[in-house]
C-alpha cells in the first residue's frame, strides 16, 4: 500500500464564485474518471484506488466545496444541488464528458444523481455506498413535518455559529480519532488520511480541514420519488458497492436496486462504509473489470 514517489498535480476551478481545489493523476490521453470522495472527507483518500487506475484512465479527483483544500460557502449551506452544480461545472470546463464516475457516500450520491441528469455524459458509475439513508429512516433525517423540519435546522445552525472547530494538541491525537472512526484502517493508511486531512493552527494545534456547518444537512432535498427517477433515467452500467459491516444497507436486499435500469450489487465482506480502504484490493479488481469493460 505504498503509494508512488509521482504523485498527482494540484489544480482550481471557479463554481458559483468559489474556487474549487482537484487532483489530476495524469495520463490525459486515457479515457477521464473522476473520483467524488464522502461527506466530511477529502480527495486524497481516493491515493490508493488512483494508483491501482491511473495506468488505465486520466483520473481526476476534486474536493467537494466545503472539504479539503477547496473553498468552503460564504453562507455555511451546503445542499445536493451545489453540489451537483460544482461537478458539472467540473465536467464542463475540462471538457471530461463522456466519463466514468466513482463515488463514495455523499460523492456517490452526487454522482447518482448527475448520472441521471446527464445520462449521455456518463459511461461507466460505481457508487459505493451512496443511495442515502435506508428506505426505512425518515426523509432526510429529520421530522415530515415542515415547521419541525425548520425549527431543528435553525436550532443546530445557531448552534455551530458558537462552535469552533476541535483542535488536536498533536497529529498523533487527530491519527487516534481517525482509527476510532475506521476500525479497519492500518496505521499507514490513517496516518496518509490525517496528513491530508488536517491543517495546522497557528498556536501549533491541528483541527480537520472541513467547513464545521457540514454537520448540518439541508432541510430541504428532493423526495424520494424523484430521486428514484434519476436513479431510473441512468442509461449506463452502474455498479452498487456496500459494505456487510456498514450501517447502510444492501440495495439488492432493501428494494432500491430495482429503480436502476441496468444495475450490479456487490456486497464486500469484512467491510464497512469505506469498501475502497477495508478491501482495497479487492475494491480496485472488481473496479478494473466492471470499468474496463467500457473501454472494450
Amino acid at each position: 500500500m505504498i503509494l508512488q514517489k509521482s504523485g498527482p498535480t494540484s489544480n482550481t476551478y471557479i463554481s458559483q464564485r468559489l474556487k474549487l481545489h482537484y487532483l489530476d493523476w495524469g495520463n490525459p490521453d486515457a479515457s477521464p474518471l473522476l473520483l467524488l470522495h464522502g461527506g466530511r472527507d477529502h480527495c486524497r483518500n481516493w491515493d490508493w484506488v488512483a494508483e491501482h487506475l491511473r495506468e488505465d484512465w486520466h483520473i481526476i479527483a476534486p474536493d467537494l466545496r466545503g472539504h479539503g483544500d477547496s473553498e468552503w460557502s460564504n453562507d455555511g449551506q451546503y445542499n445536493i444541488a451545489a453540489y451537483i452544480y460544482d461537478v458539472a461545472q467540473l465536467i464542463h470546463q475540462l471538457k471530461l464528458a463522456p466519463l466514468a464516475i466513482i463515488g463514495h457516500s455523499l460523492g456517490g450520491n452526487i454522482a447518482l444523481r448527475y448520472s441521471g441528469i446527464y445520462p449521455e455524459n456518463v459511461t461507466r458509475l460505481i457508487a459505493i455506498e451512496g443511495l442515502g439513508p435506508t428506505p426505512e429512516a425518515p426523509a432526510n433525517g429529520t421530522s415530515p413535518s415542515v415547521d419541525a423540519r425548520l425549527r431543528s435546522w435553525i436550532d443546530r445552525e445557531r448552534g455551530l455559529a458558537t462552535r469552533l472547530p476541535r483542535r488536536y494538541r498533536s497529529l498523533d491525537e487527530a491519527l487516534a480519532r481517525m482509527q476510532e472512526v475506521n476500525a479497519h484502517l492500518s496505521r499507514d493508511q490513517a496516518m496518509h488520511l490525517t496528513r491530508h486531512g488536517i491543517s495546522q493552527n497557528e498556536d501549533g494545534t491541528f483541527s480537520w480541514k472541513f467547513d464545521n456547518y457540514l454537520r448540518v444537512r439541508s432541510p430541504y432535498d428532493l423526495p424520494p420519488q424523484e430521486v428514484q427517477s434519476l436513479w431510473s433515467s441512468i442509461s449506463c452500467p452502474v455498479l452498487l458497492v456496500c459494505g456487510e459491516e456498514s450501517w447502510a444497507s444492501n440495495p439488492a436486499q432493501d428494494g432500491r436496486a430495482q429503480f436502476f435500469r441496468d444495475a450490479e450489487v456487490v456486497s464486500f465482506a469484512r467491510a464497512g462504509h469505506w469498501v475502497h480502504h477495508d478491501r482495497l484490493e479487492d475494491f480496485t479488481a472488481t473496479a478494473k473489470r466492471f470499468l474496463g469493460a467500457g473501454l472494450s
